[in-house]
């Protein structure tokens, strides 16, 4: 499946919806017609009880995401009333990736740099391949992150790594991201495919109600307390304990084999 006009590629297989940014040309560099597609394609995935978790990953070996696509800059980005205008035409892929029920795992080789380090941030798990590239230009560009970015980078790494990301806008290598909290895992170049398998895999088998009100209560205690939507957390739960998938894992774990859930 392709959205905006190829950019964007959707596919589901074995119970993973697979999202490749698709523009190498540019070092997979996000354009505000991406963001559409990549909405579309979450809207697909989320629409589909067969897709259990998602993959985000950049086309070839050169990049996840490059950042936003600096040569529509001059045109959408020109000034601050045009950035407000650029934030409103991204915000709905923003906001689809941000509250997405099922688990999303950015796949990163290459450089996963601005807005590009953005969106890995957003996914819930972050894998890099040996070699890959981190940072945030913002201070060689001009330019700075909106508060929602900002909170996701303080809330992984902390605020003295967040300044220092910030502030030298320097890159940095995929071993000191996972020094400092910012991606979860680092493998060899030529294993993160296998690496990432078997983390979907996982996913893939595991009670997608328990996923789906577990994923809700860590994105809630990063929220404002006034945000937290404690009813709906609350009512999350109580599924998972009404549910026949948790009848099936009791079931399951007394004859000591797989459980096998249908995500009701």
């Amino acid at each position: 499946m392709e959205f905006a006009d190829g950019k964007i590629l959707a596919e589901i297989k074995d119970g993973v919806g697979r999202i490749t940014f698709n523009q190498p040309e540019k070092r997979n560099a996000m354009s505000v017609t991406m963001w559409a597609g990549m909405g579309e394609a979450l809207d697909l995935f989320e629409a589909d009880a067969s897709v259990r978790c998602v993959v985000l990953t950049g086309a070839g070996d050169k990049a996840f995401v490059s950042g936003a696509d600096i040569s529509q800059f001059d045109k959408l980005r020109s000034d601050a009333d045009a950035q407000r205008e650029y934030s409103r035409q991204t915000a709905g892929g923003r906001l689809k990736l941000a509250t997405f029920p099922k688990p999303v795992i950015a796949e990163i080789r290459g450089f996963c740099m601005g807005g590009g380090l953005g969106i890995a941030m957003s996914c819930d798990i972050r894998i890099a391949a040996e070699g890959s590239q981190f940072g945030i230009p913002a201070a060689r560009l001009g330019i700075a992150y909106g508060f929602d970015m900002v909170r996701h980078l303080v809330a992984l790494v902390g605020p003295a790594h967040a300044n220092m990301i910030l502030m030298t806008g320097e890159r940095f290598p995929a071993e000191e991201a996972q020094r400092v909290g910012l991606i979860n895992k680092v493998v060899p170049a030529d294993a993160l495919t296998a690496e990432i398998a078997k983390l979907t895999a996982t996913l893939a088998v595991n009670a997608p109600l328990s996923l789906y009100a577990n994923k809700r209560t860590v994105q809630a205690v990063l929220q404002d307390r006034a945000d937290r939507d404690i009813a709906a957390i609350n009512a999350a739960m109580a599924a998972c304990f009404d549910s026949a998938d948790y009848q099936e894992g009791r079931k399951a774990f007394m004859e000591k084999r797989k459980p096998a859930f249908q995500g009701r």
